[in-house]
């Protein structure tokens, strides 16, 4: 089957679009591709700073053709029927038409059907209509229109290569509509006009824009990419981050250092080059007093450099460039070039390192009544008294020293007015950290300040020092609160303000510290902190928060292999906010769950609760009342009585000791009383008293089940 090779040529495409664009690219192609008919065995997308290339097998010569039936009504229906089915079916008469007898088919009569035969059509022809189809819906983040056309891509495109079956494709993408002025032609005046300007399809493309500039055809995509490979481009970005990375690593151990991993930064840089040439450069000595993470920051951000490490861990003055370009100095004067630039980087860096220290974290505190957190909920200022308080009680409640806790909450935020976290605010916290190191702070304050914004990610880590986890507990708790508070919470995909990275966050620091923190008193005190106007009642922030964290930890614990509806089922029982608790709860339910007895038990409780419930309602009545034991008139209904009070009695001590794996078991010695009720007792008797006092007994087996968990809300 003939191969389909598309490249789309254009300037330099931000390193960070590029590879979503030639996945998008893929999808949209394969899908009109599949819409027309034609299916694909194989579709691989590639992506380099200028181009984005797709190559498909496995695509037909032509399209099948397509035979379609469309049912009409009934011989002799109606006249408005009959015109109304022609029109649908894009035909004129029922001469058109055929009639069937359906009798035999449990039809009843004859009806009228409208038969049409597509003939499949040429994949070359469908491909010229497919290729510029899925460039307009491109999703660019950003485009561009250039020159005089009205055509939108992300930088100007050049040229647009389609090969199939080793021919170039017919067709074109067209570039919008260009203005031709108007003017005398001779004796006529001829006036402006605009026409559609087409950019054909071709077979041609152009290598590395410095090294090998000259145009090259192509036939397949074998001898695309050795051509483009000869012409100094590497077109497989895994390829090109796989030579940064063995080229660099390779320097370094020949300089007895290693590699900085930055798998970020990989990604970025090989969308940069299509020719990496990795080279070593120096770091000043002068700025090695600089902190490692101002340095890296300043490196990776604005230059795209890997930083290196010593024998020790510690950062090494050489780094890491990645060239686009093979010069005859061995790259001298490149490296030459990017440490000039990298010195007047690292002055600026250094100015700011020395000015900071001069100044006191608390002498910063007052300029954050400058800077407004949110409208509605004031300034940094105010969330810094908020967070002190906070975080002392939490503190309090955790075994954290609370004075600690508050002086770290004090200084928290002050390093957002310094000159380092103003020109690289990614190090907000750290430098914080090393300000009030250099101002003589306990270790404990100074590292909850570098660790107060974690875990920011699921993959960042979670602080396990008592001082650190307080404040970054309080200072998560206060924002979503805060936000909470005014109805800002997260809609759909939409999260402006991170809240449920705060909330998953909230969740690590409990689950993974051991914590017993009741969060809805927490929830209270941190709302009852506000000094502004129209926030929602505490109750219903604390509500609707903790709704929310119920959501939240379904995703922390689905990767654990924990179930979402038994985590519903033991917060359907209300007033549960110790995540701890609950969390081995659930386990104990999970593990029951999964036993015979518990599997059982399940379905007698589902089975207890559909008969209760429909007699409810037929009665128009309740029957959770307690069985009269003197209406008991069978062996297994007076069984069933005594074992559901004797699990009752045994599990509500059990539940009290936290001991919910011993709950569990208590409640499995049901199966066998549960089992022989419903074996031998008939509950919708004819004796009206002895029928409500059964459904009452039956009302206790979900009561007594529901002590532990709600199980109305377990699946199975």
């Amino acid at each position: 089957m003939p191969e389909l090779l598309i490249e789309l040529f254009s300037e330099d495409i931000p390193a960070r679009m590029q590879a979503r664009a030639a996945e998008d690219f893929k999808t949209l192609v394969t899908a009109k591709l599949t819409t027309s008919g034609l299916t694909v065995t194989s579709a691989t997308p590639h992506s380099t700073p200028r181009r984005l290339a797709l190559v498909i097998d496995g695509l037909p010569e032509r399209t099948a053709d397509v035979r379609e039936e469309k049912k009409g009504p009934r011989v002799g229906a109606p006249e408005q029927a009959v015109q109304g089915f022609l029109k649908s079916a894009g035909l004129t008469s029922l001469d058109q038409c055929e009639q069937r007898d359906l009798s035999s088919t449990g039809g009843k009569g004859v009806f009228w059907f409208a038969v049409s035969e597509k003939k499949g059509r040429d994949t070359a022809e469908v491909l010229a209509e497919v290729i510029p189809a899925a460039m307009a819906e491109l999703p660019w983040p950003k485009s561009m229109r250039w020159g005089s056309t009205s055509f939108r891509w992300v930088r100007p495109l050049r040229h647009v290569l389609a090969v199939f079956g080793g021919k170039t494709l017919e067709g074109a993408v067209t570039l919008g509509q260009t203005r031709i002025e108007g003017g005398n032609v001779g004796t006529a005046l001829v006036k402006p006009m605009w026409v559609d300007e087409p950019m054909n399809f071709g077979n041609i493309t152009i290598g590395h824009r410095f090294l090998s500039p000259e145009p090259f055809t192509v036939e397949s995509f074998a001898d695309y990419r050795a051509k483009l490979e000869a012409a100094h481009v590497l077109l497989d970005r895994e390829a090109r981050k796989a030579k940064i990375k063995a080229d660099a690593e390779s320097l370094c151990a020949k300089a007895g250092l290693t590699l900085k991993p930055d798998d970020g930064l990989l990604e970025e840089v090989a969308g940069l080059v299509e020719w990496p040439v990795v080279l070593m450069g120096s770091i000043d000595e002068a700025f090695m007093d600089v902190p490692a993470e101002v340095l890296i920051t300043s490196m990776r951000t604005h230059q795209k450099y890997f930083a290196t490490l010593d024998a020790s861990g510690k950062m090494a003055r050489a780094f890491i460039v990645v060239a686009n370009m093979v010069t005859t100095d061995g790259g001298a004067a490149v490296v030459a070039g990017n440490e000039r630039v990298l010195r007047a980087r690292l002055s600026d860096a250094k100015f700011f390192w020395d000015q900071d220290r001069k100044v006191r974290l608390e002498d910063r505190v007052p300029a954050l009544a400058d800077i407004t957190f949110h409208a509605k909920l004031g300034t940094v200022r105010e969330k810094v008294a908020r967070v002190q308080a906070l975080a002392a009680e939490i503190a309090t409640a955790i075994g954290a020293d609370p004075a600690a806790a508050a002086r770290a909450a004090l200084l928290a935020k002050a390093d957002l007015v310094s000159g380092v976290v103003g020109e690289f605010p990614e190090v907000q916290g750290i430098m914080g950290r090393y300000y009030a190191l250099g101002q003589g702070e306990p270790e404990a304050v100074a590292d909850a300040i570098a660790a107060h914004y974690k875990p920011a990610g699921p993959s960042d880590s979670c602080p396990t020092a008592p001082v650190s986890v307080a404040l970054a507990l309080a200072d998560k708790l206060d924002t979503l609160v805060g936000f909470f508070a005014i109805d800002e919470k997260p809609t759909g995909s939409k999260d402006p303000y991170a809240l449920r990275r705060a909330a998953l966050g909230v969740i690590r620091l409990v689950l993974e510290n051991g914590l017993r923190l009741p969060l809805l008193s927490v929830f209270t005190k941190a709302h009852g902190l506000f000094t502004v106007d129209g926030l929602a009642k505490a109750d219903g922030v604390a509500g609707d928060l903790l709704a929310f964290f119920a959501d939240r930890l379904k995703v922390v614990l689905r990767d654990q292999g924990v179930r979402h509806d038994l985590i519903d089922a033991v917060f359907a029982l209300g007033g549960e906010d110790d995540l701890v608790r609950l969390l081995a709860r659930v386990k104990a339910l999970q593990a029951f769950v999964r036993s015979e007895d518990g599997a059982n038990l399940l379905t007698a409780y589902k089975r207890a609760s559909n008969i209760v419930r429909i007699e409810e309602k037929k009665d128009a009545t309740t029957y959770d009342q307690e069985p009269d034991p003197a209406g008991l008139v069978q062996e297994e209904e007076r069984a069933l009585h005594a074992a559901l009070a004797e699990a009752l009695a045994a599990t509500r001590p059990l539940l009290a000791q936290e001991a919910f794996t011993d709950a569990m078991s208590a409640l499995a010695t049901l199966r066998g009383p549960v089992d022989a009720f419903f074996d031998k007792v008939t509950v919708n008797a004819d004796d009206k008293a002895l029928r409500a006092n059964r459904l009452r007994l039956l009302s206790q087996i979900r009561a007594t089940l529901n002590a532990v968990a709600d199980f109305s809300k377990i699946e199975g």
